[in-house]
């Protein structure tokens, strides 16, 4: 009896276990190279390694990527962390930037265009691929038209058919199979796709350039969580500076084009 008694004190007076917390990431089912639902994207790797870090479960909520994505996922508290964000987004709280990359040309190696600007006047004689994002024109878009280059212009959305694997890939794969000649494309899912392309593709950094006015073509990229948890962005924060070169190893590893986050190329 003596032996249960003090089992039971025992049991009462040890504090308690504790519960593992849990790390929940809003996610984009079919979006390759940045995430799928089956963990394959690099932005899945790296909430893999921030988890990891934090001593938390990872858990995601997925939803498509439309521009009601932060309604629904993180505003509507399914979850708290947002991969992946331009760094200063409005609708969220941005942590450091973790990386920055660039809009691209990419084209076919053997056609060795080496493109670079906007001004370059071969432009208005290739068929050229861009990305259209809903109601926004992308910023090669916008550029393009700038100079009255649209007749030449071919757009692919961004979100596409959903049926299909990584919609994003349809612009790239566009080059590969010569039904354009070149794609402006953001450098993250340009690189991956060129990457794993049959066809050898080129890239090339886009360059700006004062007749382009205020559009950008590079942008640093953070994380977002709601407005106002400083406490988690602070956390997040910790996170990605003692991590920063498993993140770049991350990111080379899927053939994303680096730019330094002062804005210079690094890489």
């Amino acid at each position: 009896m003596r032996r249960a008694s003090f089992c039971l004190a025992a049991l009462i007076l040890a504090p308690p276990v504790a519960q593992a917390t849990t790390f929940r990431v809003c996610s984009e089912p079919n979006n390759l190279p940045f995430s799928n639902r089956a963990g394959e994207g690099f932005e899945n790797k790296i909430a893999d390694l921030v988890a990891h870090d934090l001593g938390e479960k990872l858990e995601y909520a997925f939803a498509l990527q439309t521009d009601k994505f932060v309604k629904r996922t993180l505003d509507a508290h399914k979850c708290d962390v947002m991969m992946g964000v331009p760094a200063g987004m409005n609708e969220v709280e941005t942590t450091a930037p973790y990386y920055a990359s660039t809009y691209v040309f990419v084209s076919r190696a053997r056609d060795r265009l080496a493109l670079s600007s906007f001004n370059d006047p071969r432009l208005r004689k290739l068929k050229i691929g861009v990305h259209l994002l809903g109601d926004e024109s992308s910023p090669p878009a916008l550029a393009l038209a700038q100079r009255g280059i649209v007749n030449n212009v071919r757009g692919f959305l961004i979100y596409g058919d959903y049926a299909k694997a990584n919609p994003p890939a349809r612009l790239i794969e566009a080059v590969a199979d010569r039904r354009i000649d070149v794609a402006a494309a953001w450098g993250p899912l340009a690189g991956y796709f060129a990457k794993q392309s049959s066809t050898p593709l080129a890239i090339t950094r886009i360059a700006a350039a004062p007749s382009t006015g205020p559009l950008k073509f590079r942008f640093a990229i953070a994380m977002g969580v709601r407005k106002g948890d400083v406490a988690l962005r602070d956390r997040l924060d910790a996170v990605i500076a003692n991590e920063r070169n498993a993140i770049h190893k991350i990111l080379v590893a899927y053939g994303i084009p680096l730019v330094a986050l002062s804005g210079g190329a690094d890489g």
